[in-house]
Parts: C-alpha cells; structure tokens; sequence
C-alpha cells in the first residue's frame, strides 16, 4: 500500500476526516491486476486507488464513477 500521501498535491495526511483513500470504476487491466496479485498470493495497493488530502477528497469522491486516469485530469482543469 502506498503511504497517505495526496496524489495531487504530495501533502502528507495525517487526519483522516475529509481525506483518505478512494477507488475509482476499475478498468480491464485492473481486475487482471487483481486477479494476478489474488493467483500468487500478494497485495499491493490498488493501480484503482489513490489518496486524497482534505482539498481533493471530495472532488475525487464526486469523480469515482470513472477509471482513475479519467478521473485524474478532471484536476488539471
């Protein structure tokens, strides 16, 4: 698993309310990754997941309907 880190911005999270981990719709290559991590027995974090300070948690929320490269460029705009 990745550290809490905000994929955004870099910033540490140290408090969890209103910030933390979200999972976005999975793509094909994303249920091969689990499907590959399940078959010899590792975890890892999530190619679906990322985390989210306070400042972009609720967007990221909003936008976990799509794939997480999708979702993503939604804060370059």
């Amino acid at each position: 698993m990745k550290p809490p880190i905000c994929c955004i911005c870099n910033k540490r999270i140290k408090n969890f309310e209103n910030a933390g981990l979200v999972s976005f719709k999975k793509r094909s290559s994303d249920i091969e990754w689990e499907e590959k991590m399940e078959r010899e027995g590792k975890v890892g974090h999530p190619p679906y997941a990322d985390w989210f300070c306070k400042k972009h948690y609720e967007k990221a929320n909003k936008l976990s309907y799509l794939p997480i490269h999708k979702a993503l460029k939604q804060f370059d705009e």
